[in-house]
């Protein structure tokens, strides 16, 4: 058994962000284990870029409300206490919906090579708008 630090939280790194951004690493993979967590806290509005996990993604919402989309054009609402599970390879994005912030544990797993993401572009204004009237229609 080991009892892990407590995590700082750091700026969200621009290149796989946009807009303000706070991420808490609670945990990497380790001996035995493929797991790593994080606690993710964005601003109304922020989000992150286009991306995928090799071994799929689980967030759980602790505040606020937030946007789960995929290029597919599906877009989930995350609350506290909803969990989103997006299968391996999927391109998505998440965020703060506008006007709200938003915070989620996420945890996937590292694939062979150490590796639990792959980032891609950013997703722009109108890709964010869209979803947000998506999920405001409900």
């Amino acid at each position: 058994m080991q009892k892990l630090p407590v995590p700082q939280s750091a700026q969200a790194p621009a290149d796989a962000f946009t807009g303000s951004v706070l991420h808490e690493a609670l945990r990497g993979p380790m001996e035995g284990s493929r797991l790593a967590m994080a606690h993710v806290h964005f601003a109304p509005g922020a989000r992150t870029h286009w991306h995928m996990h090799p071994r799929g993604q689980t967030l759980y919402g602790t505040a606020g409300v937030g946007l789960v989309v995929t290029r597919a054009g599906d877009v989930q609402t995350l609350e506290p206490g909803r969990t989103v599970w997006i299968p391996p390879l999927e391109e998505h994005w998440h965020g703060a919906m506008a006007g709200t912030r938003m915070a989620h544990i996420a945890a996937q797993e590292a694939d062979e090579d150490g590796e639990t993401v792959t980032w891609l572009e950013p997703v722009t204004d109108e890709e964010f708008a869209r979803a947000n009237e998506v999920a405001q229609a409900g």
